[in-house]
C-alpha cells in the first residue's frame, strides 16, 4: 500500500511517500480505509525522536495516530465492527511503526469509534485525539465541575477548541488565553479570552479576581508558571505539554486511547455539543507541508491530510 514513511529520525525532509509493507489484521484490530488522518504536535516530536525514550521505534515508521475512514475488514475477534462501518480512532500502539498516513491502517478495537454522521471525514479524523485530552483532562484530572472558572491555554488550538466547548457544556465558565486574530473564534465557542505574554496573570485576576477553580495547560513554560500563581483555594492543575507542572502541584497528563470515551465524544458531536474546525488540508503526498504547518503552532483548529481515493466505492481490502 501507499503510506508516508520515514527510516530515521528528522526534520519534515524524512517524510517519503512510498509503497510499504500491507498491514497485517490481528484478532482484536480491523483493517480501515483511511479517508483522513489529522497532524498532531506528538506527530512532529515522535518523528524528531522527542518520544525515543518512551517509544520504540520500528523503521519505517507511518506516523499518524489520528483517522477517519470505513472498515473494509473485521479482525476474527471483533463483533463490534462490520464491513463499511464508518469509524474514527486515536490509533496508538505502545512502539513507533504503523500509523494513519496511509491508505489503510490496522487498528485495535481498542482504539475506535463510531464516525459520527454529522461531520465529514476531515473533521472527525480532527477529533481523537485533541477530543480524548480534552475529555480525560477536564473528567478525570480536573473533574471540572458547573459553576467553576476554568483557565484554557491555546483556546484556539486543537485541544483547546475542544476544552472550551467541553468546559460550557459542563456548566463552567472558561477564560481562554490566544492571539488576538482568534479572539471571535473563541467567544463563538463560548470561552472568554485574553491575550499571551506580558501582563496575562493581572488580565485573568481581572476578569476573575478570586482566582480560578481549574487550570488546562496546553502550552508549559511561562504560561505555567503564571498558571500556578491565578489558582484559587483548592484550585487544580494539569498540563499535557510541560511535567514541570508537578512542582506547582499539579499533574502532568498523557492521553490514552479509550473507546468509550471516544465513543462518548463522538455523541456529543452528533449532539451538536462539540464541533472540529479544520483549518487546512493536504493531500497524502504533502503531509512533510502538513507537519511544517502544525509545528509552526499558529494553526487554528486542526490540519488534516486526506487519501485520495479514485473512485467512491469503499472497495474490500483485497491485497491489504
Amino acid at each position: 500500500m501507499k503510506a508516508i514513511s520515514y527510516s530515521r529520525y528528522g526534520g519534515p525532509e524524512v517524510l517519503a511517500l512510498g509503497e510499504v509493507r500491507d498491514p497485517k489484521v490481528g484478532p482484536d484490530a480491523v483493517l480501515v480505509k483511511v479517508r483522513a488522518a489529522a497532524v498532531n504536535p506528538v506527530d512532529w516530536k515522535a518523528r524528531e525522536g522527542y518520544l525515543d525514550g518512551i517509544l520504540a521505534p520500528v523503521f519505517p515508521v507511518v506516523p499518524g495516530w489520528d483517522v477517519a475512514g470505513v472498515v473494509v475488514r473485521p479482525g476474527v475477534a471483533v463483533s463490534e465492527f462490520d464491513v463499511g462501518d464508518e469509524v474514527i480512532g486515536y490509533v496508538r500502539e505502545d512502539f513507533l511503526s504503523r500509523g494513519t498516513f496511509a491508505e489503510y491502517v490496522a487498528a485495535p478495537v481498542r482504539t475506535l469509534a463510531r464516525k459520527p454522521r454529522n461531520l465529514s471525514y476531515e473533521e472527525a479524523a480532527g477529533l481523537p485525539l485533541v477530543g480524548l485530552t480534552a475529555y480525560q483532562v477536564l473528567n478525570k484530572v480536573l473533574q471540572v465541575k458547573r459553576g467553576e472558572t476554568v483557565l484554557v491555554h491555546a483556546a484556539a488550538g486543537g485541544v483547546g477548541s475542544i476544552a472550551v466547548q467541553l468546559c460550557v457544556h459542563l456548566g463552567a465558565r472558561v477564560i481562554g488565553t490566544a492571539s488576538e486574530p482568534n479572539h471571535d473564534f473563541v467567544r463563538g465557542l463560548g470561552g472568554e479570552p485574553v491575550v499571551y505574554g506580558e501582563g496575562l496573570g493581572e488580565r485573568v485576576r481581572g476578569l476573575a479576581p478570586e482566582g480560578v477553580d481549574a487550570v488546562f495547560d496546553t502550552v508549559g513554560g511561562d504560561a505555567l508558571k503564571v498558571s500556578a500563581n491565578l489558582l484559587a483555594p483548592e484550585g487544580r492543575l494539569a498540563s499535557i505539554a510541560d511535567n514541570d507542572v508537578v512542582n506547582y502541584g499539579g499533574r502532568y497528563y498523557f492521553v490514552r486511547p479509550d473507546a468509550q470515551d471516544l465513543q462518548h465524544l463522538a455523541d456529543l458531536a452528533e449532539q451538536g455539543v462539540v464541533s472540529v474546525h479544520v483549518d487546512e488540508t493536504f493531500p497524502l503526498e504533502r503531509a512533510a507541508d502538513a507537519h511544517r504547518l502544525n509545528q509552526d503552532g499558529r494553526t487554528r483548529g486542526k490540519i488534516v491530510v486526506t487519501v485520495d481515493w479514485e473512485n467512491d466505492g469503499e472497495g474490500d481490502g483485497e491485497g491489504v
